[in-house]
């Protein structure tokens, strides 16, 4: 799993509208404090994939790359760099 990619702001409010920007692009957010939050992009895996593997694995596979593919989806830390 890959580091989270970062985001600088100047302000809580630019924070505030970058992570709304996320959130309509399909992200979740995962934590959020005053100076800093991170969000996930939402990924669940192929369909496709998820039909061969329920095919041959009766769902146990569909578990585990379920799992799988949201450990491994895009995280984005914001973070506020200096406020007044």
């Amino acid at each position: 799993m890959a580091a989270p990619r970062l985001r600088r702001v100047s302000s809580r409010k630019e924070m505030e509208n970058l992570i709304d920007d996320y959130v309509t692009q399909g992200y979740a957010i995962l934590e959020q404090s005053e100076r800093n939050a991170m969000v996930r992009k939402k990924n669940s895996g192929s369909m496709m994939i998820h039909i061969i593997l329920f095919l041959f694995t009766v769902g146990v596979g569909n578990v585990i790359y379920y799992f799988l593919a949201q450990n491994n989806a895009e995280k984005v830390m914001i973070k506020v760099d200096g406020e007044s």
